[in-house]
């Protein structure tokens, strides 16, 4: 009897336990408003196609994906990916020197980004190939050891990520449906294979490490100051042919002013058809066509000419 009222007792404060328990489960982005997932975000995600995946998804990144469409691409849940970034973000955060945090991409549209990332978060950019051994062999110069390790593409950057594994670094990494997630800590599902996309979660990294930093404040947007597209990766042929059309616009701008010839005011006058302005022209025309004397010909002499060679001629 004893026993049983004791199970029955048990079963109830479980119960009671689990159901306090989902009350104040709070989500990480649905708890506070402040950290809630705002309209402009959701629009920017839509926007750089972030919530389009691959064809192919794996089996750890199936609880990321919302639904698959008729053509076969999976759809990313852009909700817990805006909650995997806040965790990050708070990972981020939680580092005191900002220099022990290592942004790695190896592909080529990622490394502007990650640059760019450094720049305003003062992380520690690897943009390019990945020298082997830099976390593991002491004896290289280029050895470094870091406290928190974010690539851009976990199959692209597989050697810092292995690496990281060696030496127990957490590793965060931006992840598309068919990315593995061996020796990855904290995975925030997104289309890394895109350049606006890839660019834009680096861009909304480093607002959001800035904003629990409390460098930049949340009522400020930040897209003022740094706009997304400059962590955009431009290719060197477009960039060339951009230069190239701005600087054929600016010699179009370039126009030349029309040559007006002077006309005098008379004849001028003449042709506007102002009443007693041909008087004034003949009157005009009358005194330029008077003779003038020739200053440069020979002096005509009327009277005697006295002769200083000692004669004296009488015309």
């Amino acid at each position: 009897m004893n026993v049983r009222c004791t199970m029955q007792c048990s079963k109830t404060c479980i119960a009671h336990a689990g159901k306090k328990g989902a009350e104040n489960n709070i989500i990480m982005s649905g708890g506070l408003p402040i950290l809630a997932m705002q309209e402009s975000d959701v629009t920017r995600f839509l926007t750089a196609s972030t919530h389009l995946g691959s064809t192919n998804v794996n089996f750890q990144m199936q609880q990321y994906v919302f639904k698959r469409r008729a053509d076969g691409v999976h759809i990313i849940n852009l909700k817990k990916t805006y909650e995997k970034l806040l965790l990050a973000a708070r990972a981020i955060a939680a580092i005191e020197n900002p220099a022990d945090v290592y942004v790695i991409s190896s592909r080529p549209m990622g490394q502007r980004a990650v640059l760019k990332y450094a720049r305003y978060t003062g992380a520690t950019s690897i943009a390019g190939r990945f020298t082997p051994g830099a976390f593991t062999n002491q004896i290289q110069a280029a050895f470094r050891e870091p406290r928190l390790l974010l690539v851009t593409d976990p199959i692209q950057d597989h050697q810092p990520v292995n690496e990281a594994s060696y030496v127990n670094i957490p590793v965060i990494a931006f992840c598309n449906t068919d990315s593995p997630l061996r020796f990855v800590d904290i995975a925030i599902p997104c289309n890394n294979r895109s350049v606006q996309s890839v660019g834009l979660m680096w861009w909304m990294m480093a607002r959001e490490v800035l904003r629990l930093r409390g460098t930049i404040s949340r009522q400020t947007p930040w897209e003022l100051d740094v706009m997304p597209d400059l962590f955009f990766y431009r290719d060197a042929d477009d960039q060339a042919k951009e230069e190239e059309t701005k600087a054929d616009e600016a010699k179009l701008e370039v126009v030349q002013e029309p040559v007006v010839e002077e006309i005098p005011e008379d004849l001028a006058a003449v042709a506007a058809g102002v009443p007693g302005a041909s008087v004034v022209a003949d009157a005009s025309a009358a005194i330029t066509s008077a003779p003038k004397a020739d200053w440069a010909g020979e002096e005509t002499v009327t009277g005697t000419t006295e002769n200083w060679g000692g004669e004296t001629t009488w015309t």
